[in-house]
């Protein structure tokens, strides 16, 4: 996953909580801050996991399809598009062919385009111009996934940052009309090639001079590159259908294809090159704004401030002795742990050696504890005992999950009954059914040499 796409899910997580309130996001800090870092990499990290765990990066995927999708129709329009104004330009050939008309319907529309992207940019600031919005939107639209839509609102704000929305769509836009004017260029080539064409210009106000002038203007970039330009008799002479257009015809054909060139496509070139440095340059400055209000409230979860340590209050009388937490060693291979077991049950089991035991899982701060050392140091094999004459709520069902999740292999043992008492089979079969959703393996059997051996 690109950079721009983990600051882009970034983003999403944040405006998502802006608008629905904040999300259960215990078990992602959790993992956040196991992995370390700085206060920017534990936002990521986070909004990563909360991403994975609620569709969002499914949805980018989607979203990103889509993009493809919509930039293909995009192009195939772009070639309809320049081919058609190849042939509107020069027509059929048998009439002779206006220079004049023919550059306006090959450059007319493209320059027309520039000059409101030009104008977007300097007036509007972030522009794309109509393709680049379009482009957009059939993203979203082809996605085909409601989720994307979450992901629409944030790219631009995080773009805008560093005002490279305009650098990314004028990229796009400026791409498609490249490939149009390719295409444009391509099939002139192809027409003059092919067919018979004669050059003329016509007019009722102005004079020879006006269009000489002109002509020589326009020609004279292209004349650097190497095209021909009609000479003044030439031009003069196509002023007329009567006048012998045959010598004027090669000089007319190398004047049109290079003015097309040099005023149509490599100004595109140009400015696509431009956007794609811009992108690049300023996609490496790209970084989450921590001075958002959101951002600031999760430094007090992500990076909690330290605490003076030292004995603070006198001691009570008896203090608490919690039954779950134990402190594990680091990097235990197996570890057997309990979730609300009463009294009347001894516990732990014995235990083979190597296999550490968590105690009973029965208050908050235990859970959380236990969860902090897991995720710290994941076991390979984690059994989690829990007595089936209990429902299966799912506060219980959820801290399967995060346990689960902290293991390389998980087991759930479902505990017999006590000596003289049964089990409800209804509930039994509330057990397997919610743990076969979670997908967690499951036995009344104990797991002990499964621990052990990591084999029964």
């Amino acid at each position: 996953m690109s950079r721009v796409d983990r600051l882009w899910l970034t983003e999403a997580v944040r405006l998502r909580e802006e608008h629905a309130g904040p999300l259960d996001d215990e078990e992602a800090n959790r993992q956040a801050r196991a992995g370390g870092g700085d206060l920017p990499t534990l936002i990521e990290r986070r909004a990563l996991w909360l991403a994975r765990r609620d569709g969002l990066l499914e949805a980018l995927r989607h979203w990103r399809q889509g993009a493809r999708l919509g930039a293909v129709a995009l192009a195939v329009l772009a070639v309809f598009t320049g081919t058609g104004l190849a042939f509107a330009a020069l027509g059929d050939g048998q009439r002779p062919v206006n220079v004049f008309w023919a550059l306006g319907s090959l450059l007319g529309l493209n320059l027309l385009t520039l000059l409101g992207w030009l104008l977007g940019l300097t007036l509007a600031g972030d522009s794309g111009g109509a393709l680049g919005r379009l482009w957009l939107w059939l993203s979203e639209k082809l996605a085909r996934d409601a989720r994307a839509a979450q992901l629409a609102p944030a790219l631009p704000v995080l773009l805008q940052r560093q005002r490279l929305g305009r650098w990314l769509l004028g990229l796009g836009v400026h791409g498609m009309w490249l490939l149009a004017m390719a295409c444009a260029l391509l099939m002139l080539l192809a027409l003059l090639a092919t067919r018979r064409y004669g050059f003329v210009w016509e007019t009722t106000i102005l004079g020879d001079s006006a269009f000489l002038g002109l002509t020589q203007a326009l020609g004279a970039l292209p004349a650097l590159l190497g095209f021909g330009v009609p000479d003044a008799e030439q031009i003069r002479a196509s002023g007329t259908l009567a006048g012998d257009l045959e010598s004027a015809r090669r000089q007319w054909a190398g004047w049109l294809v290079g003015v097309v060139l040099v005023y149509g496509l490599l100004p595109r070139l140009l400015l696509a090159a431009l956007c794609l440095w811009r992108w690049r340059r300023g996609r490496a400055a790209l970084a989450i704004d921590l001075e958002q209000p959101s951002y600031r409230l999760l430094r007090e979860r992500l990076q909690p401030p330290s605490e003076r340590l030292g004995i603070r209050d006198a001691a009570p009388a008896q203090l608490h002795a919690p039954s779950a937490g134990a402190q594990l060693d680091a990097g235990a291979g197996a570890v057997l742990v309990a979730v609300e077991l009463d009294g009347s049950r001894a516990w732990p089991p014995p235990l083979p050696k190597g296999v550490a035991d968590a105690g009973v899982l029965d208050d908050r701060e235990g859970r959380r504890r236990l969860l902090d050392q897991l995720t710290r140091f994941p076991p390979a094999r984690l059994a989690i005992a829990c007595d089936p004459r209990r429902s299966p709520d799912r506060g219980t069902l959820a801290l399967l999950g995060e346990l689960s999740r902290c293991a390389a292999a998980t087991r759930v043992w479902l505990l017999q009954a006590p000596a003289g008492e049964a089990l409800d089979s209804a509930r039994l079969d509330a057990w397997h059914q919610a743990l076969d959703a979670l997908g967690l393996a499951h036995s009344s059997a104990a797991p002990l040499n499964w621990l052990e051996n990591g084999h029964d």
